[in-house]
């Protein structure tokens, strides 16, 4: 399904107006169906969007179980945190310049993704049809970790032959869908890194995007479908052309060929899937002290904030001491565990859970909701922007 606006919806990312200006290529959400022999359901939504927020993802997790029947558990929303599409809802509201007239057109087009959403799960629900799922693991090295290494410096670093430090995770899972003649049907695959390659006003889907489409290229007919993983503090670097843009779809895609030209390892069949919130508790709660005080920040994105919740207490509300926080696990015959977890999940997570979990395990991190960053114990002692 083609997400790209027909309307001036700004877009996401940076923290700025970034009215669109044209586009290099179109930018998709994309739905897999998956049901075992048991009738077991579950569907994993791919799409170009920089954050799907609570708000927008809630009201299509009510209207698909409303409309097919399906529970909380069996729908994984997933985003590729893309900076060069557009903003939707009220996420990372406070972070933009906003009009009446934006707001208003922001609304319209999630109100649109709304619909376009549940409808594509009635279409690929209505899809379904005999197929085999096998996977394999590819390998790519652009991702870099951003906390431990100055942008600046990574040209000449990469020149001398330096190595970069920092934990990063440069695994490229894999799953393929064939169908009993053996033809390809559809490629999943992910990476941790930020699709933020690109800052300018035109739009696209950046490196993921650029992957997608060389791999659809190669195949006629094929879906490639893609996930980051946790990427919350890994960067393509260096970064801010096109050329590097396309060269690390290129990279990407050229991975996962090379996955594709070996054997695969066949998936069994089982499907299970489940779903709950963690409720994340709050530091501190913040008052109204606090709220008038950031009035005077120096960062227009914390005046903002403090402006909106301002008006909130005004009208009477409370704010909560916890969050909840959206956590999937979908286990794929014996072979695959896939965790899914809501928004910037750093690139401890995947570590760590792949080797608790050992091979097969995929963890998605971009599910549900773009809420914040999700540090780490080792990143929220070591602070910083992730922290």
């Amino acid at each position: 399904t083609v997400i790209t606006p027909e309307t001036e919806v700004w877009l996401a990312g940076y923290g700025s107006k970034r009215a669109p200006e044209g586009k290099l290529h179109d930018i998709w959400m994309k739905a897999l169906a998956l049901e075992d022999n048991n009738g077991n359901r579950a569907v994993l939504i791919t799409s170009d969007f920089q954050g799907v927020p609570k708000s927008m993802s809630d009201r299509v997790f009510a209207q698909i179980k409303n409309k097919y029947g399906l529970e909380r558990k069996q729908i994984m929303f997933t985003f590729s945190h893309n900076h060069c599409g557009p903003r939707l809802g009220d996420d990372l509201y406070d972070y933009y310049p906003t009009t009446p007239q934006q707001d208003q057109l922001v609304a319209e087009y999630t109100d649109r993704m709304v619909v376009k959403t549940v409808e594509m799960i009635g279409q690929a629900l209505k899809n379904l049809s005999p197929a085999r799922l096998q996977m394999g693991t590819g390998h790519t090295t652009f991702a870099v970790n951003r906390r431990n290494n100055r942008e600046a410096d990574i040209p000449n670093l990469l020149k001398s032959g330096k190595a970069l430090v920092g934990p990063v995770d440069h695994d490229v899972p894999v799953m393929t869908v064939t169908r009993p003649d053996g033809t390809l049907d559809a490629v999943l695959f992910g990476y941790a890194c930020h699709p933020t390659t690109l800052s300018f006003t035109k739009v696209c889907g950046d490196y993921p995007g650029f992957a997608q489409l060389k791999l659809e290229q190669n195949h006629p007919g094929v879906t490639a479908m893609f996930v980051n993983t946790c990427g919350g503090d890994q960067n393509p670097l260096p970064r801010r052309t096109v050329e590097l843009c396309e060269k690390y779809g290129h990279m990407l895609a050229i991975a996962v060929e090379e996955v594709l030209q070996k054997p695969l390892q066949p998936i069994s069949d089982g499907l299970t899937t489940a779903f709950d919130y963690v409720d994340l508790p709050y530091l501190k709660t913040v008052t109204r002290a606090d709220l008038e005080a950031d009035l005077k920040s120096s960062s227009a994105i914390k005046k903002r904030w403090a402006e909106r919740l301002l008006k909130k207490l005004d009208a009477g509300e409370t704010f909560p001491s916890s969050y909840p926080y959206p956590l999937h696990a979908w286990r794929l015959g014996s072979e695959i565990l896939m965790i899914g977890m809501g928004a910037e999940t750093v690139v401890d997570y995947a570590l760590k859970f792949k080797r608790e979990f050992g091979p097969g395990t995929w963890v998605c991190g971009y599910a549900d909701d773009m809420i914040s960053y999700i540090p780490s114990r080792r990143v929220w002692l070591e602070g910083g922007y992730e922290g």
